[in-house]
């Protein structure tokens, strides 16, 4: 079920066409029943405006939570790009050659994260995830290793902006897994059939307006693509571009070269600003 939903567009022919049969089965079911259809006409008119309504409500339901996991997702990019971007700079605070290996494999890390929004092969996204692994091992090892021999409160402001970055990495993976459940899709395809055949079975004259009837399932077809499409991470048209991540690489690479951007000076100097203040309480402290 989880593979057809990572298919929109499948997802959308699949339920057109079983949606369009139950109308048919449903006109089928009034040639057979021609002769109480009148009696019955009233009774079923409320029963489909209700059914009708059942599944707007659903459909609206899914929907806000399609729309809420792709906003979840699209915070998760900005609060991973603000984590690195911050340890990048907090790296001024450790020794040259620690701060330089780290900043190293922040620029390294920082693609690897690019390319897991990007990505939409599965072997190449298992690798992916493998060497963000590896990096995430080499950055703690990095920072922990400066920490033990110089544990001060300074040093343990890079360690803590170090664990940010892994705790991001960890939200965003949790927010690609958050997704609609199997449960409401369910529930929605079978209200759906259902409103369908009551719609085949109260038409007065099936055959006289096939068009009519296309209407229903054409427009509950689509919005089981749109739902399917915005709640897809991958599969989708409408996915989470990572902007905030690629405008960090850039900026880190331009960093690298020794071409600071001015967004990324400002940034640094407010760092700055803010670690002279932290240090100069500490030696206010122990004075």
């Amino acid at each position: 079920m989880n593979n057809l939903l990572n298919h929109p567009p499948l997802v959308f022919v699949l339920s057109f066409l079983a949606l369009w049969l139950a109308e048919r089965i449903g006109g089928a079911s009034l040639i057979r029943k021609r002769w109480t259809l009148e009696e019955k006409r009233q009774d079923i008119d409320v029963i489909l405006a209700a059914t009708l309504t059942l599944l707007a409500l659903i459909i609206g339901f899914s929907f806000s939570m399609a729309i809420d996991r792709y906003n979840l997702r699209k915070s998760c990019e900005a609060t991973e790009a603000n984590a690195i971007g911050t340890e990048y700079v907090r790296t001024e605070l450790l020794p040259a050659a620690d701060a330089a290996r780290v900043r190293g494999l922040l620029g390294k890390y920082v693609d690897q994260r690019v390319l897991f929004y990007t990505t939409g092969d599965k072997q190449r996204l298992a690798q992916i995830n493998a060497d963000t692994a590896r990096l995430q091992t080499e950055l703690w090892s990095a920072v922990k290793d400066v920490a033990a021999a110089q544990p001060t409160p300074i040093v343990a402001l890079t360690v803590s902006g170090m664990n940010d970055v892994l705790n991001s990495q960890g939200y965003t993976q949790a927010a690609w897994w958050n997704r609609i459940p199997i449960a409401a899709w369910s529930m929605m395809a079978a209200i759906a059939l259902f409103c369908n055949l009551l719609v085949g079975y109260g038409a007065r004259d099936v055959k006289a307006q096939p068009l009519l009837l296309l209407v229903l399932p054409l427009v509950v077809s689509i919005s089981f693509l749109l739902i399917a499409d915005i709640d897809s991470p991958r599969g989708g048209v409408i996915r989470v571009h990572p902007q905030n991540l690629i405008s960090l690489s850039e900026s880190l690479h331009a960093h690298s070269a020794g071409q600071v951007t001015k967004g990324s000076a400002f940034f640094a100097e407010d760092y700055r600003l803010e670690v002279n203040g932290i240090a100069a309480r500490d030696k206010g402290g122990d004075q």
